[in-house]
């Protein structure tokens, strides 16, 4: 068990049976009484964005997490089928756990896939991910001075916002954590 207040960004504990990850955290004391602990939290089974209050005297339980690293193979619409590097393993997550992960996915990418008893519950991507643009607005000639950006299409159907000057062909470098351009590469 641990106290409501040493929740902070990215623990992982166990409230009412359900396993939740911490996206945000706030904590507010008044002039009297307990703190407030205010956690915005994702449920990794469900996918369900919860935000939850505890005092500060609550306690919740911690959990421990495997982690072991595979290598994404294939999908087949509905579930992500990947390579546990040490013990050759196929297992299989659904899209709706891995969420907006899809987005980044690409053949032969190495991951790291996080278990809690057993149970696949979430991925870690690299915080960068090379793709490939598949389709590209056209650029207005001459509209330079307010840096012009315009929308493209990479391989994996993630749309993104670029400089002007990219086009289809062109492979990009991209932040996984907020989806945003970082260079071409």
């Amino acid at each position: 068990m641990i106290e409501s207040s040493a929740l902070r960004k990215g623990v992982t504990f166990l409230h009412d049976g359900e396993l939740f990850k911490v996206l945000d955290y706030s904590h507010s004391k008044p002039g009297r009484g307990l703190a407030t602990i205010r956690v915005k939290t994702i449920n990794l089974r469900t996918g369900a964005n919860v935000e939850k209050t505890f005092s500060s005297s609550v306690k919740v339980e911690d959990v421990r997490l495997d982690y072991h690293t595979a290598q994404y193979l294939y999908n087949n619409g509905e579930e992500y089928f990947f390579m546990d590097t040490e013990t050759f393993e196929q297992p299989g997550i659904l899209a709706s756990t891995l969420g907006d992960s899809v987005n980044y996915l690409k053949e032969e990418m190495e991951i790291k896939i996080t278990y809690y008893e057993g149970e696949t519950i979430d991925i870690e991507l690299p915080l960068t991910v090379i793709l490939e643009v598949v389709q590209a607005e056209t650029a207005v000639r001459g509209d330079t001075a307010t840096g012009v950006l315009k929308k493209v299409k990479l391989e994996s159907g993630l749309e993104v916002s670029v400089p002007g000057f990219i086009n289809v062909g062109d492979k990009l470098k991209i932040d996984t954590r907020d989806g945003s351009y970082i260079s071409r590469e």
